[in-house]
């Protein structure tokens, strides 16, 4: 296959990652029939198929200008920020996918060490296009001025405070360490595509604050909603009925905030992990790397053992302090010792055993 149509087939992945997300009927983020004030299902399709010439052209364009390229691109069809982050995040796994020496990880690396001046002009111009909002102002390099430093200094500069940035700054610890181990090991347990994505949203929410919750409504707010999520994932998510009902809870309460508590930033990891899986499946991404083991996967006994019941309740047997409910007293054990039963065989053999004297 050549370069070109290898890049073609990573454009279809990158634009199947975006629809497959949205799909998914993630707690407090845009899915299908559930919108966002500003945000549309509608956005999210049409941004997903506009980025698809950008990231065919990966072959020959750095990162910065791909990114230049899919915001423009989705500026022509919507009016909103809807994929800025998402287009970040894939652009260099983009170019990673097109090196072929070494493993993924190690290729990312690599895409994320060449980074350069231009690549951070291009970048700053699509964040200042997109309109992407609660960045703020810092003393230097900021995104409404030029850049003097590589793109990927700029990145460590925001990365305590932004997600997509962190993860140019761990080599996407959170998208390979996290969210695409467990999407992997939920369809392994062909748990079906929408729930899957779903857990591994939550998983990803769970692991990290949302950065963009924090932007908008303080580091607080988004480590309880991390908190949430860790109880509905205890609760078992989207595996249990149970789950999906606390998981409902969570989208209410998100969405009946004032703004509503979006996890934006998690959602773009989804797509970014979606991504690497759909890669992986198509070959392109070889061995993964260093720490990409998968994490386990929570679960409780009710899906374990493939069905819906409730939980079986704790036994009450050995426990001498604490009857069964319902039940009389516990008799008190007798102290006498039973004397063991003689197998019969012995009895037999005592049998015919010769008198004493003889053998």
């Amino acid at each position: 296959m050549s370069l070109r149509q290898g890049a073609g087939m990573i454009a279809a992945a990158a634009q199947t990652a975006c629809l497959l997300e949205v799909h998914a009927p993630k707690p407090g983020n845009v899915s299908r029939g559930r919108d966002l004030p500003g945000l549309t299902y509608r956005d999210f399709v049409f941004s997903a198929y506009a980025i698809g010439p950008a990231f065919a052209r990966a072959a020959d364009r750095r990162v910065g200008r791909m990114v230049l390229d899919a915001v423009r691109a989705t500026r022509r069809v919507v009016g909103t920020n809807t994929n800025l982050g998402i287009i970040l995040l894939l652009a260099p796994l983009a170019r990673a996918a097109q090196e072929r020496a070494g493993t993924f990880r190690e290729r990312l690396r690599r895409v994320l060490a060449g980074l350069d001046r231009r690549d951070a002009c291009d970048v700053y111009r699509a964040i200042r296009l997109a309109g992407a909002g609660g960045l703020g102002r810092v003393g230097w390099q900021d995104v409404r001025s030029v850049p003097t430093v590589p793109l990927l200094d700029c990145m460590r500069l925001a990365a305590e405070r932004d997600a997509i940035a962190r993860e140019y700054t761990t080599g996407f610890e959170a998208t390979l360490g996290v969210g695409f181990p467990t999407l992997r090991a939920l369809r392994e347990r062909h748990v079906p595509l929408p729930e899957a994505i779903a857990q591994t949203y939550l998983t990803l929410l769970a692991a990290s604050p949302d950065s963009l919750i924090a932007r908008r409504h303080g580091p607080g707010a988004a480590r309880r909603v991390s908190g949430m999520a860790r109880r509905v994932l205890y609760a078992g998510g989207f595996l249990t009925d149970g789950g999906r009902a606390a998981t409902e809870r969570l989208d209410r309460r998100l969405r009946s905030s004032r703004p509503p508590l979006n996890p934006g930033a998690t959602a773009d990891l989804t797509v970014a992990s979606l991504f690497v899986w759909l890669l992986d499946d198509l070959g392109w991404t070889g061995s993964i790397g260093d720490a990409a083991a998968r994490p386990p996967v929570r679960t409780t006994p009710e899906r374990r053992n493939g069905s819906r019941r409730a939980p079986r309740t704790r036994s009450h047997r050995g426990r001498r302090d604490a009857p069964r409910p319902g039940a009389s007293a516990p008799r008190p054990r007798s102290r006498r010792r039973r004397r063991r039963p003689v197998p019969r065989t012995t009895a037999r053999r005592r049998a015919r055993r010769p008198p004493s004297g003889g053998r």
